[in-house]
């Protein structure tokens, strides 16, 4: 783990950037794959805000990349929470996308996550184990120490691995799914993620996101088998800079 940083001063404004096909931040890409990373604010599926999802920048992308007269082919694999950021995998043919819906229906992946919370946790690291209930009317879940009627188990590892002047960096191994399940998860254990107002936190941040970002994937690549990991860099401000440098 590393030492304590110097307090980080935060800018007043910053500009809140979305994805489009001339920015598009593409980790990996072959013929069955391409690999995003996700900025805060982008919905990877279409939902009832009518916001261009992230799957339509991307076909977008390939589009004017390849020069596609017609529809391009994306399937979405998996989602990430609009305020987070991070590593979002798409299928780029229909052979890639039931095998990574298999694989990540059955666990088959390994999902780590940096999470920067304003309390440390008592234990350095250790292993979240809580029952999840889900309220569709609020957007959220509740993580409960034991079962409860319509709950679903919940795991997740942590570590913390740095100490910043009045932040704490965890990385998370994520071992189950479930909705919102790193942020009630934390929050369960007083851990809230900064800017995280729907799960405790006392201010959101200026760019409406939170300070959860999705960091590295593990796979079996859907066709050629080979094992491989992407990891995405977390967006450029002065906390995340903390954590990236020295």
């Amino acid at each position: 783990m590393k030492s304590n940083k110097p307090e980080i001063q935060q800018s007043n404004s910053p500009k809140i950037l979305r994805s489009d096909k001339s920015n598009l931040q593409v980790l990996f890409e072959d013929n069955h794959l391409i690999v995003i990373n996700k900025r805060v604010g982008d919905i990877v599926q279409g939902d009832k805000t009518g916001d261009a999802p992230l799957s339509d920048v991307v076909k977008e992308y390939l589009k004017e990349k390849y020069n596609k007269p017609g529809n391009v082919y994306l399937g979405v694999v998996h989602r990430l929470d609009r305020p987070t950021s991070g590593l979002v995998v798409f299928a780029k043919t229909s052979k890639a996308l039931p095998r990574l819906n298999k694989l990540f229906s059955e666990g088959k992946t390994k999902k780590t996550y940096w999470a920067l919370v304003k309390n440390p946790p008592e234990k350095e690291s250790d292993t979240l184990i809580h029952w999840m209930v889900r309220n569709p009317k609020q957007n959220k879940s509740y993580a409960h120490p034991k079962e409860v009627p319509n709950s679903k188990k919940a795991i997740l590892d942590y570590r913390l691995i740095q100490k910043l002047d009045t932040y704490y960096l965890l990385e998370i191994d994520l071992k189950t799914g479930r909705h919102h399940q790193i942020r009630a998860q934390l929050a369960a254990i007083g851990c809230w993620i900064k800017g995280d107002l729907k799960y405790g936190a006392d201010r959101s941040n200026q760019d409406g996101g939170i300070h959860l970002h999705a960091r590295s994937l593990e796979l079996e690549h859907p066709v050629t088998k080979e094992n491989i990991k992407f990891v995405a860099p977390p967006p450029k401000d002065p906390l995340w800079d903390a954590c990236t440098t020295g």
